[in-house]
């Protein structure tokens, strides 16, 4: 790997800069690197920006079960020439079967190879943000001043597409266009990419070999469906396949109408999801491990009831079928000792695994959370993105930064100051610790608040305010030290005092105080 003195030579030569992927980090990342002067090439692999807002009636194609290996993702990556024929060999995970389940009525027929290619987001048609818009406001772009706080896919996907357009970062993405490996050559990074082309009812893949000074990972969160290894699951999923989904697939509750439904998780899509399928469905489950980020019961409508976690799916009955009006034949263990029968769909919202399928060789599926040395990014466990400085550059090569890698704060603004950090050091305007130093940084971090989920978690008190501030505070003493007057705005004075009313206002969203972190 790179030395503090090559990564600071590399970092001072920077021209040209990959970003993958185009939802709102990554047109941050590339709207902010092109201000600085930089060459900027965006891959999306999907027709259209916006990311997870970007809404598709049709679900992604099921995923396995268990799913559990960080490295694999949402899609099968290629071979080197794999793709030298227009149609993909029978081996390549084309065949993954779509779930009939969740699927809008405005769905519009694609194949399979479509969906593959690029899975629809998890973007379902009633998502709204639960966020006030003006604390997802960015330096980029204000949302106009008739929005409702609170509303729709529709606004935030907008604003999304509006930066992309205005800032230029539209012009120089490269759409339908699937990142299948970055690797670090003696000097650049070189990317394979797939793009795939449809003509008259036809698929063609091209490959690409791609080289640039710097990579951004801007690829998001919610891709990778965490599907955990319950017994006998799999064979539930097998017998039943459309009646068991990951939430990531859920569209509209209208599929669920009259059914009895076991919502798996407590968190906010499960949550959401419940509070849909209030005065649809015939009755609501949603089991929880009481872990300290479950939401209320109380949010939950009177329609749910929430019960213990999932011990065990129990046999499916000889000879069990079921007609498309009757329930599973088979029951639902619960580690209370208590059964649940009679259940008709079940919804898994056990959230995402953090995966970079292109940067497989900086993953491993064996090794322990701490065992990750002082190259991994991704153990076993998937929780979290090890060695990163400040939660974005890859410490043993920094010309490898990520975006949005933190969670539970305002995710807009946040990518926006990170950007800008990115922008800055990548253009020479800013420089970076020297290892060693970053180093040290990062254990003082690890003792803090330990590896893995809570690492990057900014919930405690004013914890988003501090990061924030850190990395504008940093970013502008380069700035001073270098004579110059163009400093980063941080947080306005109105944008903290929204924030701390949103605290206050969300008190009671958590059973469990612990989850908000020493006050």
């Amino acid at each position: 790997m790179t030395t503090s003195k090559e990564a600071a030579s590399v970092l001072s030569t920077v021209q040209t800069v990959a970003v993958i992927g185009a939802g709102i980090s990554g047109i941050s990342a590339a709207a902010h690197l092109l201000r600085a002067g930089l060459s900027v090439t965006v891959f999306e692999r999907s027709a259209a920006s916006g990311g997870v807002w970007n809404y598709d009636p049709n679900p992604s194609l099921d995923t396995s079960y268990p799913n559990e290996k960080p490295s694999e993702g949402d899609y099968e990556t290629s071979l080197p020439g794999q793709y030298a024929y227009r149609t993909p060999p029978p081996d390549t995970g084309y065949h993954r079967r779509r779930s009939q389940t969740t699927k809008d009525d405005d769905a519009v027929s694609i194949s399979n190879e479509e969906l593959a290619h690029a899975p629809p987001s998890a973007c379902y048609a009633g998502l709204r943000n639960n966020i006030p818009l003006p604390l997802m406001s960015t330096s980029l772009a204000s949302y106009p001043s008739n929005e409702p706080d609170l509303g729709r896919w529709t606004t935030i996907l907008e604003y999304i597409r509006g930066i992309a357009r205005d800032s230029g970062v539209d012009a120089v993405t490269v759409y339908r266009t699937r990142v299948e490996e970055v690797k670090k050559g003696p000097v650049s990074w070189t990317i394979r990419t797939l793009t795939l082309d449809g003509a008259e009812g036809t698929n063609r893949w091209t490959e690409r070999g791609w080289v640039f000074d710097a990579v951004v990972v801007a690829s998001g969160h919610y891709h990778t469906p965490r599907i955990p290894d319950m017994p006998r699951l799999k064979d539930w999923k097998a017998d039943f396949p459309d009646r068991i989904i990951h939430s990531k697939q859920y569209r509209t509750p209208e599929s669920f109408r009259g059914r009895n439904v076991l919502l798996v998780g407590g968190g906010v899509s499960s949550g959401d999801i419940a509070r849909e399928l209030d005065g649809v469905a015939n009755k609501i489950y949603q089991s929880v491990r009481g872990g300290k980020f479950d939401l209320s019961a109380s949010l939950l409508p009177e329609s749910a009831e929430r019960v213990a976690s999932v011990e065990a799916f129990g046999p499916i009955a000889a000879g069990g079928t079921a007609g498309p009006d009757d329930h599973i034949p088979g029951h639902v263990q619960l580690l209370d000792g208590s059964v649940l029968s009679g259940i008709d769909n079940i919804v898994l919202a056990t959230g995402y695994l953090t995966s970079y399928p292109f940067l497989g060789h900086l993953h491993s599926d064996t090794a322990p959370l701490r065992s990750a040395g002082e190259e991994l990014l991704v153990t076993a466990d998937g929780a979290m993105t090890h060695n990163l400085h400040k939660d974005i550059f890859y410490m043993p090569d920094p010309s490898l930064a990520f975006l949005g890698v933190p969670f539970h704060l305002s995710a807009f603004p946040t990518v926006d100051f990170q950007s800008q950090v990115i922008a800055r050091v990548f253009s020479g305007q800013a420089s970076l610790p020297t290892l060693a130093e970053m180093r040290d940084e990062y254990q003082r971090k690890v003792q803090q608040k330990g590896l893995g989920r809570d690492f990057h978690c900014y919930l405690h008190k004013a914890g988003e305010l501090e990061y924030v501030a850190g990395l504008v505070g940093w970013v502008n003493q380069e700035a001073r030290a270098r004579g110059s007057s163009l400093e980063v705005k941080g947080h306005s004075d109105e944008w903290v005092a929204k924030y701390w009313q949103l605290r206050q206002d969300a008190k009671s969203v958590f059973d469990n105080p612990s989850a908000w972190g020493p006050e």
